[in-house]
């Protein structure tokens, strides 16, 4: 099923990439943290789940062969990602959302952007 130029599974399948990068950056952040620093900890997590994400991104959600180019695309559109965050999560702490519920909107506006931008630097 299409939903303009988009496939359905395809969102779908980004979803549940998106949720298991979560789960594996978490964990492994929970694995590491009694044993060093949590900011080691933390970015060993993130570096563990980019490479996973990526290889998953490729294979199961865009049915693409991952490159160094790709790489390079998925990287930047990660940058972009977290640019975003950071921007709409104070956005709406400056409207007056509290520190607790300013992800949720930011969540909702920077997943989509998220997903354009993946889908183009994998499937272009």
């Amino acid at each position: 099923m299409k939903i303009g130029k988009f496939d359905l599974l395809e969102i779908v399948r980004f979803g549940v990439v998106g949720v298991l990068a979560t789960a594996i950056h978490y964990g492994v952040y929970l694995l590491l943290n009694p044993y060093m620093n949590a900011n080691i900890a933390y970015t060993i997590g993130y570096v563990v789940s980019f490479i996973c994400n990526f290889f998953l991104s490729n294979y199961f959600t865009f049915k693409t062969k991952p490159s160094v180019k790709k790489g390079f695309g998925f990287a930047f559109s990660h940058l972009v990602n977290y640019g975003l965050h950071i921007v709409f999560l104070n956005m709406f702490l400056y409207l007056g959302l509290s520190e607790t519920w300013a992800p949720i909107p930011t969540y909702l506006l920077v997943i989509p952007i998220n997903f354009i931008l993946v889908r183009f630097f994998l499937k272009k």
